[in-house]
């Protein structure tokens, strides 16, 4: 048909194509057989062909060595490269140009994981490394490829897509022909792949051909995308098909529902080229030229002629160009050039077209550029799709099969109904499985799951939290959830989520009970290091005063030990702040502010502690460190199954000493034989498992020692899970909620009171109360210092003296010094007042010494006067114009003669 309307259109060509057809029945060999017999004896000066990638290699070395021109229309694989092969034109989109738009749709929907489909030959081999390529470009991983061999049995695919069923991707890439890919289709959907989750893209490798499928093999196809080159409508396609199709109804009645496809198209378009081309040359020498070894050729390859037309007929055809009925026909670098795909999902018996690809836009809903401004790939441009299983819903993970540890002792974490078989769903309960719930709620999409109790046929736990582990590695889970701790051992095999509760290994001891008080109980609310410093600062301090206050103040002054007991009572009064003794120094009074503010927080403080001590019960752990225990040798013992045996071997351990429970009940007994009678000392639990053991047994056991930090209790995925990511984000969405407040106050609500806040706190230490000795010491130094340095400034006069020996001078400063300052205010205050109340008497004695009785009357008013005036002289009124006198000579009233 291509040539006839060829020459029918241009029938003023002078050159007209012959055709000489082969069938090579689909074989390799019987291709290259027809393609030798075609040039050898034929002539030919082109080829259209072959019919498949399989079939190009042998035939494009051929049409090299012969320079005739191989022009396919079907042979897509990217491993037949044009450059290195002149004489190979590729009438037909290379494969490798649909990886982009197969990565886009990808991107769009977010999937992490995919995993190519492709059958083992040349033509499915040669798309791989592109699509990987564009994959990782995209950050999506592909944990495993699935190869389907070309005589593949129906037995041996069920085997390959069973394997599918154990992985957790959903993402299937199928690239393979029409026949195979509708035998792969029909069993994965028996195999249940063909179900709501799963997401199933095919390349044009079929989505061109399905055409051609029984309607049987597209019952397998419902919800699958296709990616296949996209055919602009024109008025000479359609009238096209409409004569190719009541040519071939004529050629074959029996196939009603043929439809033309688009490797028909560019066979006829190919067909158009070669004539073009040919055209041009116009009258070219089209004979072939005789290989020199005919006569001594052992094959028909050898004694192949070479056309002399070949090189100016490839020339041609790289520069022929039109518009055909697959689009704008033109060949760059020996192939078409694709620009747009169609994207179309299968519904029913047909399709329905949900968008495109193009390589400079990306996801396009209409091929309407004008809005257009960057590549996209967004999902909202994209139409509606139905998904395998009828299904509406975005897949984003398949149905997920989660075990579920069996604890009998810890049901509040996870509980397992009794009786559960390890085949069958159950409904368990618990925190572990409330918080994973609340978890899938907030993932951004929908999550389905079973969960599967991890118990033997008997009812029992299967194995230890490891063994669960070990069944996720193996593909039997695809999850596993409960309170498994994340350790790193443990991460080497599966991949853990963010924790959803932070957990840290503790020792878990009995506790002593000191109720019983003792004649020093006062004594310990301070360490031995503070008692000593507090006395030394009161020593201190009083020292200081009385350096200060010697001087100018009486109180001060006396014979030695009366000063150091002044000093020292003054000091220790603070305590209470009951000292007398008046401070006249402004330095002394500097000091004493200060160190009253420390005594007031010291008292205080001691108060408190010893308040505790003697009001609270008296609650002390029988074993304070872990080097207790080594060192002593006391048994241990933990959990059974649970990762603390680790931390015990790295403690070094007696495995002698090493016991293990799986009751609280057990675990109590073991605690009340005591190490000494075949029982424990100490234990190591999980923290969460403490607090539920403390609830049972309240006030009898508690902590001790340092913590030994864990990565918490986790959900376990299969290493490399796209969905780890996914939830570990909403594990934090979710512990940053009231939800998970909810949950802990549900399953982990605390009615027994902690019983290390009951353990009596630690005794008040220097490191509490250095700051304040430290502003107390340099306020006093300070002021000590300030005193001396003024001082010895006075007393500069007798240390320069240089008639006597320094030793001598010193003892003359010392004596000054124990001297009063006549300088001081306070002494000369006392003078005066003594000056007065002399005075006063001297009066009053008068008065009563005179002779004039006649004014007796006057005298009493005198004197009445000058006693008030005495009075009120010694409440301190001070005299200035009065000189005390020596009163020795002033004779007693008493004694005078009236």
């Amino acid at each position: 048909m291509a040539i006839s309307d060829f020459y029918s259109n241009h029938s003023d060509y002078r050159t007209r194509l012959v055709l000489n057809t082969r069938d090579s029945k689909g074989d390799v060999v019987g291709a290259a057989a027809a393609t030798l017999d075609l040039i050898k004896n034929a002539k030919v000066q082109a080829i259209i062909g072959p019919e498949d990638s399989m079939q190009a290699n042998f035939i494009i070395d051929v049409g090299n060595k012969a320079r005739v021109p191989i022009i396919s229309f079907s042979a897509t694989s990217p491993s037949l490269s044009s450059i290195r092969r002149p004489y190979f034109f590729r009438a037909t989109h290379n494969d490798s140009s649909q990886v982009k738009a197969i990565s886009a749709i990808i991107q769009a929907f977010g999937w992490r994981e995919a995993v190519p489909i492709y059958v083992d030959n040349e033509f499915g081999e040669g798309v791989i490394p592109y699509l990987f390529d564009a994959l990782e470009e995209i950050k999506v991983q592909i944990p495993y490829r699935s190869v389907i061999s070309p005589e593949a049995t129906d037995q041996e695919i069920e085997e390959e897509l069973h394997k599918l069923t154990t992985k957790q991707t959903i993402v299937l890439i199928v690239h393979m022909t029409p026949i195979l890919g509708s035998r792969l289709f029909n069993i994965a959907k028996e195999v249940g792949l063909i179900s709501e989750g799963y997401v199933w893209i095919m390349t044009n490798g079929m989505t061109n051909l399905w055409s051609w499928m029984d309607h049987s093999d597209m019952e397998s196809l419902q919800g699958v995308l296709g990616v296949r080159n996209y055919v602009p409508k024109s008025k000479e396609l359609e009238s096209f098909k409409v004569r190719w199709r009541r040519k071939f109804l004529q050629n074959n009645p029996s196939m009603v529902n043929a439809e033309l496809d688009i490797i028909g198209l560019w066979a006829y378009d190919a067909a158009f080229a070669i004539a073009m081309a040919v055209e041009k040359l116009n009258n070219a020498n089209f004979s072939f030229e005789e290989s020199k070894a005919v006569g001594s050729a052992r094959t028909d390859l050898e004694s192949l002629g070479i056309s002399q037309n070949g090189p100016k007929l490839i020339q041609a055809l790289s520069s022929t160009r039109f518009k055909g009925l697959s689009g704008k026909f033109e060949f760059v670098n020996g192939q078409l050039e694709p620009s747009v795909f169609q994207i179309v999902n299968v519904i029913g018996n047909g399709e329905k077209a949900i968008g495109f690809w193009t390589s400079k836009y990306g996801l396009v809903k209409k091929l309407n550029f004008t809005n257009l401004t960057g590549y996209s790939t967004s999902r909202a441009n994209l139409g509606t799709i139905m998904w395998p299983g009828d299904s509406h819903s975005v897949p984003k993970c398949k149905r997920l099969k989660i075990g579920v540890p069996v604890n009998k002792e810890f049901k509040e974490f996870v509980g397992v109904p009794p009786g559960s078989s390890p085949n069958s769903r159950v409904n368990p309960t618990g925190y572990s499985i409330d918080v994973f719930e609340a978890v899938m709620k907030a993932m951004p999409y929908t999550v389905h799951y079973d969960f599967y109790a991890f118990v033997n046929i008997n009812g029992e736990a299967a194995g230890t939290y490891n063994d669960l582990i070990d069944q996720v590695y193996y593909g039997k889970y695809d999850a596993a959830v409960g309170d498994i701790g994340i350790c790193a051992n443990r991460s080497l095999y599966v991949d853990f989520t963010l924790p959803y509760m932070g957990v840290d290994e503790v020792m878990v001891v009995p506790i002593k009970n000191n109720s019983n008080k003792n004649a020093w109980v006062f004594l310990e609310p301070l360490t031995s290091d503070l008692w000593v410093t507090s006395t030394c600062f009161f020593v201190f301090i009083g020292f200081v005063i009385w350096v200060l206050e010697h001087r100018i103040s009486e109180d001060f002054r006396g014979p030695p030990s009366h000063q150091v007991g002044t000093g020292l009572w003054f000091s220790f009064t603070i305590l209470v702040f009951a000292h007398r003794e008046r401070v006249v120094s402004n330095l002394s009074r500097f000091v004493v502010i200060i160190w009253c503010f420390v005594v007031l927080i010291l008292t205080q403080s001691y108060t408190a502690s010893l308040t505790s001590l003697l009001t609270a019960k008296q609650l002390q752990p029988t074993v304070t460190d872990v080097n207790e225990l080594l060192k002593s040798g006391g048994n241990i013992a933990y959990n059974n199954g649970s990762y603390a045996k680790l931390l015990i071997q790295q403690l070094n351990f007696n495995s002698a000493n090493v016991k293990t429970f799986n009751r609280y009940d057990e675990l109590d007994e073991l605690f009340t034989k005591g190490s000494a009678n075949g029982g424990i000392a100490a234990a190591f639990m999980t923290r969460p498992y403490f607090n539920l053991f403390r609830e049972k047994y309240c006030m009898k056991y508690t902590t001790a020692g340092p913590t030994l930090k864990t990565g918490g209790f986790g959900f376990v995925f299969p290493e490399g899970s796209p969905l780890v990511a996914d939830v570990s984000r909403a594990i934090l969405n979710v512990t940053e909620s009231d939800k998970m407040r909810e949950i802990e106050n549900k399953w982990l609500k605390k009615h027994c009171p902690d019983s290390s806040t009951l353990v009596s706190s630690n005794r008040l230490d220097l490191g509490s109360f250095w700051g304040l000795f430290l502003i107390s010491g340099v306020a006093a130094a300070l002021a000590l210092i300030i005193f001396v340095a003024d001082f010895l400034y006075k007393q500069r006069d007798v240390l320069r003296g240089s008639e006597v020996s320094a030793w001598k001078r010193i003892l003359q400063v010392l004596r000054n010094f124990d001297q009063k300052d006549p300088s001081s205010h306070t002494f000369r205050q006392n003078e005066l007042t003594e000056g007065r109340r002399i005075d006063n008497i001297e009066m009053v004695g008068a008065v009563e010494a005179s002779p004039n009785t006649n004014c007796l009357h006057c005298a009493s008013n005198s004197s009445q006067t000058d006693l008030s005036s005495v009075f009120f002289g010694e409440q301190g009124r001070p005299s200035t114009s009065h000189e005390v006198e020596d009163t020795s000579s002033i004779p007693s009233p008493r004694n005078s003669n009236s």
